[in-house]
């Protein structure tokens, strides 16, 4: 990633959660989640990290902690939306020209998968960049609650561009598919013009807010990483988090 675009990653959080009201505080290894997800940002080392918050609450337990927080709009519709809000505070003049917009309840990522996704901001044609990985568990493939990535990828190649993303299979035919990981790297522009955008049909049908941006024709592109990251969702999933921050030794 060139010095130019100076990166900063900003992690939306709110306590507002469906299957898990109050996520970002959940407790785990000691520390609130969020706070596992800041410091898995800082040790990427790709810049200044901001959690931009809905509430006072999570902006308490990070400053608490060491981190910058800035509190935004709660009724934002999207992360995006918050990490635009937040973005303008922080930085209003501009230093900052890519943005990775890293979601909160990831507390197991690897700070090189953070790295990874500014990769394709290099090229410049580039508006967005994500991540994906390659599906090696059958049923995922078929299931609605894992996004794939139709992705026009090299034989070698570590990044593609992203044609289509569906929670179907896709595409079809023989060949290798891709489980989309939902952390993105913004070029500044880029960013300022998504928010702006209206809800598209695509959009509203997958429940995909990605296929916003290439409907408008902007261009992804994916960077190709080893594993997905585990998120949080629901009880479960915060169980499991914690034994596996418990082997890390937190």
């Amino acid at each position: 990633m060139s010095p130019t675009f100076d990166p900063i990653v900003i992690i939306p959080a709110r306590l507002e959660a469906r299957r898990l009201p109050g996520k970002p505080l959940a407790e785990m290894a000691g520390e609130a989640m969020i706070v596992h997800v800041w410091r898995r940002a800082q040790e990427a080392e790709v810049g200044p990290v901001v959690v931009a918050c809905g509430e006072t609450e999570i902006a308490e337990v990070v400053e608490a902690a060491g981190g910058r927080a800035v509190l935004t709009r709660p009724d934002h519709p999207s992360g995006s939306d918050r990490v635009w809000e937040a973005l303008r505070a922080v930085d209003p003049d501009g230093r900052h020209q890519a943005v990775v917009n890293l979601q909160g309840d990831l507390p197991l990522i690897e700070p090189a998968a953070i790295r990874a996704v500014l990769e394709p901001l290099t090229e410049p044609a580039v508006d967005i960049a994500t991540l994906v990985a390659e599906i090696v568990d059958d049923d995922e493939r078929s299931d609605p609650n894992v996004v794939k990535a139709a992705l026009a990828l090299e034989s070698g190649a570590r990044s593609g561009r992203a044609l289509y993303f569906s929670r179907a299979t896709v595409p079809a035919g023989e060949g290798p598919h891709y489980h989309h990981i939902g952390i993105y790297a913004y070029r500044r522009e880029a960013l300022e013009r998504f928010v702006g955008l209206p809800p598209a049909a695509l959009e509203k049908r997958e429940r995909l807010e990605q296929l916003r941006a290439l409907e408008a024709g902007m261009r992804i592109d994916g960077a190709l990483v080893d594993t997905v990251p585990f998120g949080v969702d629901t009880p479960a999933d915060l169980e499991r988090a914690r034994q596996l921050l418990a082997r890390r030794g937190g």
